[in-house]
Formats: structure tokens, C-alpha cells, sequence
């Protein structure tokens, strides 16, 4: 085990990337500016430093049994572009939780970055919660991107359950998503984001489902304030007997833009997928009701908006 003395921005950081709480104990990983800063293995949990490039491979092996892995990373460096690329394999039967997330301070006028690009290989029968948070801060002009990149092979009877959520100050993002189910395999995801002022978000997400009674089912819930823009595009295919159900739902405010475009590809006679998705504002009825219990116009918003995404 690899310890290291954290500084007060640090903290801060992880206090809002990891809902759980990091701590340097049990398996862990802390990124910091581009450098493994500490490190944690557990019985059933390793994790290997890459050789031949920047990253790690996270060994998780089928004993693992309601185990947590943090992997969080921080950049408070401005100007920093930080490209990470990380493996997990997850044995047969494994149950484990993975929190992971980035978050950017930049208080210069040089642009920060992170990209995290991931690949998950879970084999049969192994139960996996992923959980990524994005957030960004600071009092600089440099923008704070983030782009990540997941991958999930799923082999038979596997399960998945993907949970991102960024709310706060993330000038501009990029995801891409690519997963691939086996037989049985059952796959959650649930995406929550905000953007305000000139923010731009923009997810691109491909199911396909290549086992028989594979299952998917996509939630994605956002709020756009300001003039910023969001791009939803989720794409689900469905090349056996399988099933899937896309759901996309935004409130859009001020000068504002969302387009949704769910997309759904039937390749096979027993494959069964709906897709919904619904773009609106703030039901005024709503906010008239909540103000007559004392609230400001704003502090209703801000209740309807916390509701709506949790």
C-alpha cells in the first residue's frame, strides 16, 4: 500500500467525485495530475500500474464478494491534458462496486482535460456497479473538459449497472459508450446531467445485444440552463431475442438547447425494444404550488430540478 498526504483542494475534489467518501484503505487508486499519487490492494482486488502507457489494469477475481474499488482523479493543474486508460476483469461471480469519477480545479486561463478511457470485461454470472461523477471548479478562465470513453464486454448472466452523474461546472464533455451483452446478461443504465451558461454535453451510447434474453434498459435525465447545449444520441440493437427500453427526459430553460435522438435496430424477430424520449419546461403549475408553501420562484426550480434528476 502506497499512502500519500492529501492538500485541502484535493479533499475538497473528492468530497464531490466520490459519494461514497475516499479513504486510503481497501482497494484504491487516487490520480493526481497525471501521476498514481496512492494506491490499495485487497485480497481479491489488485491493481497493476500499465507498462506501456498511462493507466492501470484492476484485477478483480470471483471470490470478491460486496467489495468496493475507488479509482478517482483529480486535476488541479491548469493546462494539463491527462489521458488515462484503464482495465478492469472481473472474474465469474464476482459482486463489486467501482467509484470512480474526475474532477478539474482550474483557477488559470490555460485549458484543463481529462480523458478516461475504460474497458470492463465481466465474465459470467459477476454483478458490477459502476459509479462515475464529473465536477468542476475554480476561479480561472481555462476551460474544464472531460471525455470519457467506457467499454463493457458481458458474457452470460452478467449484470452491469452504469451510474454517471455530472451537475456542475464541466465546459464541455464528450461521452462514448460501447457495450456488447451475452446470453442472459442484463444491463442498467442511468445517466444524470446539468449544464449551465455556454456549457456544451454531448453522449453517444451503442447497445448491442448479441445474446439470447439480453436486457437493457437506458434512463437519461437532464437539465440545460443558460445557453447551453446537450446531444443525447443512444442507440440500442437488438441481434437476438432480446429486450430494451431507451428512455430520455430533459427539462430545458432559458436559451437552451437539447436534441434527443434515441435510436433503436431490431436484427432479429424475437427482438422487442421501446424507445421514449420528451423534452419541456418547468411545469408552471408546479412552481405556483410550491410557492404558496413560501418558496422563492428560484428555490422552486431548484426543488423541481433536484427531484427530477434523483
Amino acid at each position: 500500500m502506497v499512502m500519500a498526504e492529501l492538500d485541502q483542494v484535493t479533499k475538497q475534489i473528492l468530497a464531490q467525485i466520490d459519494g461514497v467518501g475516499f479513504e486510503q484503505k481497501g482497494a484504491f487508486n487516487l490520480r493526481h495530475n497525471g501521476t498514481a499519487l496512492c494506491h490499495g490492494d485487497t485480497e481479491h482486488i489488485k491493481i497493476k500500474r500499465k507498462t506501456d502507457k498511462q493507466g492501470i489494469d484492476v484485477y478483480i477475481d470471483g471470490n470478491t464478494k460486496g467489495e468496493q474499488v475507488h479509482i478517482p482523479v483529480v486535476v488541479n493543474a491548469s493546462g494539463m491534458t491527462d489521458i488515462v486508460y484503464n482495465d478492469f476483469y472481473i472474474g465469474e461471480g464476482a459482486d463489486v462496486t467501482i467509484v470512480a469519477g474526475c474532477g478539474i480545479h482550474n483557477s488559470g486561463c490555460n485549458e484543463s482535460r481529462h480523458d478516461g478511457i475504460h474497458a470492463f470485461h465481466v465474465a459470467k454470472g459477476a454483478n458490477v456497479r459502476y459509479e462515475e461523477k464529473h465536477y468542476g471548479e475554480g476561479e480561472g478562465t481555462g476551460a474544464r473538459i472531460l471525455n470519457p470513453v467506457t467499454k463493457i464486454y458481458m458474457e452470460e448472466d452478467s449484470v452491469f449497472t452504469l451510474d454517471t452523474v455530472q451537475i456542475k461546472g464541466v465546459d464541455s464533455t464528450k461521452r462514448e459508450t460501447e457495450v456488447v451483452l451475452g446470453a442472459g446478461a442484463k444491463l442498467y443504465v442511468l445517466e444524470k446531467l446539468m449544464t449551465h451558461d455556454a456549457q456544451t454535453a454531448e453522449s453517444n451510447m451503442e447497445v448491442q445485444m448479441n445474446g439470447e434474453d439480453s436486457t437493457a434498459q437506458i434512463i437519461s435525465r437532464s437539465v440545460a440552463k443558460g445557453t447551453s447545449k446537450q446531444v443525447f444520441h443512444p442507440k440500442a440493437v437488438g441481434n437476438a431475442k432480446c429486450h430494451a427500453h431507451i428512455q430520455c427526459d430533459s427539462i430545458i430553460m432559458d436559451q437552451a438547447e437539447v436534441c434527443s435522438i434515441p435510436e433503436i435496430d431490431a436484427k432479429h424477430v424475437d427482438a422487442g425494444i421501446i424507445h421514449e424520449a420528451a423534452i419541456g419546461r418547468i411545469n408552471d403549475e408546479q412552481v405556483t404550488k410550491l410557492r404558496t408553501l413560501g418558496m422563492t420562484a428560484e428555490e422552486a426550480e431548484g426543488v423541481i430540478i433536484e427531484n427530477f434528476l434523483n
